[in-house]
């Protein structure tokens, strides 16, 4: 039987990030399930504080060159590699010198803190999903973890809906409780509709600036499926995604996490 490719968008993963429970999933889920009937690959962004050196990063030039229009301005793409051991599996690195500028003394908190974190989370989503098709790889499933993978669904359902590179994959999103404080820059809406989206696209980001819960309940609105990922995600995110009448998998608090989600795949890609 021909795996099924499984794409992972992660917020964060070790060991290129120090180890939190957010990025030992980010390495813990796509390695435990590659190779066991799943063909994986995994994005994540490249920080400032990642050091290149030390995790053995490296650029792809074939599929590094292209230029990503953000607020009416190009931003070059620049996609970096590394081989995750044991399991050999690859994780690709979306960079850009504008959006990620190297800060190897300063921590991801910091980094996460930028100013420009809504234009960085759109050219990070543009940048994974350009480069999925460069690869010419057709993932059966697309799984979302953090709010800095949360307009991945937004994307794929509505700029690339008739990509035939993502036309059958299912969408998943893992709610996580790690967030950001305050909100997103007020021009957000605006540079999003400046990227085809419509008024009726974004409906459910409201008038006012956003916020975390904002943002994740528009990646919920355009996913397939949820995954509660720990017990101490936000209530009312929760109980959104209960409401919405999709393939809802909550946290129980079970040590067979892996067996869970490829059980979750599995239904997903059968239906």
């Amino acid at each position: 039987m021909e795996a099924k490719k499984v794409l992972f968008i992660s917020q964060e993963v070790a060991p290129y990030l120090p180890e939190t429970p957010m990025s030992v999933l980010g390495r813990d889920v796509p390695q435990g399930i590659h190779g066991k009937e799943f063909e994986v690959r995994s994005f994540t962004p490249k920080y400032g504080c990642i050091n290149e050196r030390r995790n053995q990063l490296h650029e792809v030039i074939r599929l590094s060159g292209m230029n990503l229009i953000i607020d009416d301005s190009d931003h070059p793409l620049i996609i970096k590699v590394a081989t995750l051991l044991p399991s050999r599996m690859q994780v690709y690195f979306i960079d850009n010198d504008d959006y990620f500028q190297p800060m190897p003394e300063k921590g991801l908190e910091t980094d996460l803190l930028a100013a420009d974190n809504d234009e960085r989370v759109m050219f990070f989503t543009m940048g994974v999903i350009e480069t999925v098709k460069k690869l010419r790889w057709q993932p059966a499933v697309i799984h979302c973890s953090g709010w800095v993978a949360a307009l991945a669904p937004l994307y794929l359902r509505r700029k690339y809906q008739d990509d035939p590179t993502f036309r059958n994959s299912k969408i998943v999103f893992a709610l996580h409780p790690e967030k950001f404080e305050g909100t997103l820059d007020p021009r957000f809406v605006e540079k999003l509709i400046m990227s085809e989206f419509t008024e009726e696209d974004l409906a459910v980001l409201g008038k006012e600036p956003v916020d975390f819960k904002t943002l994740n309940k528009l990646a919920m609105e355009y996913a397939d499926a949820i995954i509660q990922v720990t017990e101490d995600v936000d209530p009312e995110l929760v109980e959104y995604a209960a409401s919405l009448g999709k393939p809802f998998l909550p946290y129980d608090g079970s040590e067979e996490r892996l067996a869970q989600y490829m059980n979750f795949y599995r239904t997903l890609t059968e239906e």
